[in-house]
Order: C-alpha cells, then sequence, then structure tokens
C-alpha cells in the first residue's frame, strides 16, 4: 500500500485547503491509499507554532509594520535569510525526522514553505530518501517557497517557475498542476446557475470583498467604495473564519440591505463565477481562483511582507489590479464592472498533482 505523507499549518485556508484537496485527490486516483496529514508546525515544535500560527493573529491585527519588518529580515535579505533558513532546518529537523520514523510514508507533501525548508535540507545531507514534493500556492516570493533539495515542486501559476528554478536550481523537476485548488475550479460555472447557488439577484452589479480565511485587511473602505458606485446591486463580504469581523460588519451594515456578510464558505466557486468583481487583501489562492474563473480582481486594504511582492507580480503578468487608495479603488472598480475577461487559466489542461506525487513511487 502506498502511503503519502501531506505537512500543512493552519494558518488560514492557505494551505490547508490545498492538503485537503489533494487528500482527496489522491484517494481517487489510487483507491486505497494511505494519507496522512500532519500539521507540519507541530511537528516541528513550540517555537515554530508559537512563530507562524499564533504570532499572526496578533502581528495581521494590531502590529502589521511588523509583518513587512519580519518578512524583509527573514525572506527578502539574503544574508539574514540563509540564516533564518540555518536555524529552521537546525531546530525543526529533529522533529521532522521523528514524524517520518513514525509515519513511514513512501513520499512527502509539503504545501507549508517551513516545513519545505526542512524537508529540502534533510534531502541534501542525505539524511532523507524519501521523495520530497513542495506543493506552491503563491504567485512569486519563491525564496519563501521553494527550496534545493525538494524532487518536485507543484505550482499552481505557470509564471512562478523560473524563480523557482532560480531558487531551488534546475536539478529540481517543476511541474504546474491542478489538484491544489478546488476541484470544481477544473470545470466552467455559469453565472446564472452560481447567483442562483449563493442566492444572488439574477441582474445586476456583484462585488465581492475578501480579507481571506484570516478576515484582514480594510474591508470596510472597500464595501464603502463599493456602495459609492449606483449600479451595484450587491456587496458581499467575506469574513472567512473571523467571527469578531463578522459581528463588527454586522452592527455597522445591518441595515444596508445592499451588504451581505458571509462567513467561511466552501462556494468560493459560484462566488467567483457570480461577481463582477473581487476587491481582495491577501493574494494566495483566491486571487488565483478569481482568475480562472475570469473575475476582475482588485489587490486592496493590506499588502504586507509576502503579499507585497505578490502584488508586483499581480501586476507584472496582469493577474490584479493592485489600488492604494479608496481613489485608486473606485477607478478600479468601476473598469472591472464594464469589464468582460475570459478565464485566465484552464485547469483542466494540466497534469493533476495527485497523479505526480503518486508517479515518484510507481
Amino acid at each position: 500500500m502506498t502511503r503519502v505523507l501531506i505537512l500543512t499549518a493552519s494558518v488560514g485556508e492557505g494551505h490547508d485547503l490545498p492538503a485537503r484537496t489533494l487528500a482527496d485527490q489522491l484517494r481517487k486516483e489510487r483507491p486505497g491509499v494511505e494519507v496522512v496529514t500532519e500539521d507540519g508546525l507541530k511537528v516541528m515544535g513550540k517555537v515554530f507554532v508559537l512563530v507562524n500560527e499564533r504570532a499572526p493573529g496578533v502581528v495581521f491585527f494590531r502590529f502589521q509594520w511588523l509583518w513587512d519588518a519580519t518578512f524583509w529580515l527573514c525572506v527578502a535579505l539574503g544574508p539574514t535569510r540563509r540564516l533564518t533558513q540555518k536555524l529552521v532546518r537546525g531546530l525543526g529537523s529533529r522533529g521532522m525526522l521523528k514524524l517520518i520514523h513514525r509515519v513511514q510514508p513512501d513520499v512527502i507533501v509539503s504545501v507549508y514553505p517551513v516545513a519545505t525548508e526542512v524537508l529540502g535540507g534533510l534531502r541534501r545531507r542525505g539524511k532523507l530518501e524519501i521523495p520530497v514534493v513542495a506543493g506552491i500556492t503563491d504567485l512569486a516570493a519563491m525564496h519563501y517557497w521553494a527550496a534545493p533539495g525538494v524532487d518536485l515542486h507543484l505550482l499552481t501559476h505557470p509564471e512562478s517557475e523560473e524563480e523557482v528554478r532560480m531558487v531551488a536550481g534546475h536539478n529540481t523537476d517543476v511541474q504546474v498542476v491542478h489538484g491544489l485548488t478546488r476541484p470544481e475550479f477544473s470545470h466552467p460555472c455559469d453565472p446564472a446557475a452560481a447567483r442562483a447557488a449563493v442566492g444572488l439577484p439574477a441582474v445586476g452589479k456583484v462585488v465581492l470583498v475578501s480579507g481571506g480565511g484570516w478576515g484582514v485587511g480594510d474591508l470596510e473602505s472597500a464595501i464603502n467604495t463599493a456602495l459609492a458606485l449606483d449600479d451595484v446591486a450587491v456587496i458581499a463580504c467575506l469574513c472567512g473564519r473571523n467571527e469578531d469581523l463578522y459581528a463588527r460588519l454586522a452592527e455597522r451594515y445591518g441595515d444596508e440591505q445592499r451588504v451581505r456578510l458571509v462567513g467561511f464558505t466552501e462556494q468560493m466557486s459560484e462566488w467567483l463565477a457570480a461577481a463582477n468583481a473581487l476587491v481582495h487583501s491577501t493574494g494566495g489562492l483566491t486571487v488565483l481562483e478569481a482568475y480562472i474563473r475570469g473575475c476582475p480582481t482588485i489587490s486592496y486594504g493590506w499588502g504586507r511582507g509576502h503579499i507585497r511582492v505578490n502584488n508586483a507580480a499581480f501586476r507584472r503578468y496582469g493577474i490584479a489590479e493592485v489600488v492604494a487608495g479608496r481613489r485608486e479603488l473606485s477607478q478600479a472598480l468601476r473598469a472591472a464592472l464594464t469589464s468582460s475577461p475570459r478565464p485566465g487559466l484552464a485547469l483542466s489542461t494540466l497534469p493533476s498533482a495527485a497523479s505526480l506525487v503518486l508517479a515518484l513511487v510507481a
């Protein structure tokens, strides 16, 4: 029996979602495969949980400048990045090897960058003979995502390949795949049917405002800017798992008939197919999903750390508009609502992540 170990991290939905979807795809493509999913931060130790899982809950909302400073110091600046990576490998390797010895997998997939760095280091030093796969769901900041020693890097954006090879070396295999996003994004979605599925009116412009799984960013300004546009029928704010945000917005906009608040949802395919524009703060999979659906996307309201780097890449490749203030946001929204872009990436034409993972142990 083939056993696959998937390492994720409960830091928003950007890692847990790819872990879940890949696990489902593996079971579908090879019935009987055993998939073991573990939180890589807990595996590597309490220090990793504190810094990577608990600290963002404070930094994202109270000391946002610290996220910028930490990313610059630990990822963007070469000398301190290399020192940080060495420290991460030193502190995390013992727990990682202990888990691998217990699970005895045939192949390991990491969808969290810190775990990927540790695994790549173990492979380079000859302490790990099992193939290692890295699942990458961002467009840029590959010094954070890719690692030398990893056998296979799976990408959601074809534009990332050059940077991955620059970071990880040309000996690694790099493939653009489907299977790190929800499976429904591999198929077309009729906008009218999507609107009916999420209870939206059949006519009128719809703007989605999203702060990702954490519910971060200046969502209220985004809502107010959309409300100022007369031709917008509904502003749907996706609050993720942030219950405090949902309650605060419900108190402020409870009497506003055009504003609809949505908690964590599994219907992102329908929401993005139904919408005429997306205002999003945190990049990652939501921007990719909107690009697949042909929903014009505007990055606004946060832009910290690795999101700042991704924003630059969104601009460079024309995947999303990036704006800094409400005046720019208003202009970008007006343009988005009158545009009709075609779907930007056909996932059905790409190989599946599961097939490439399983091929390593065939």
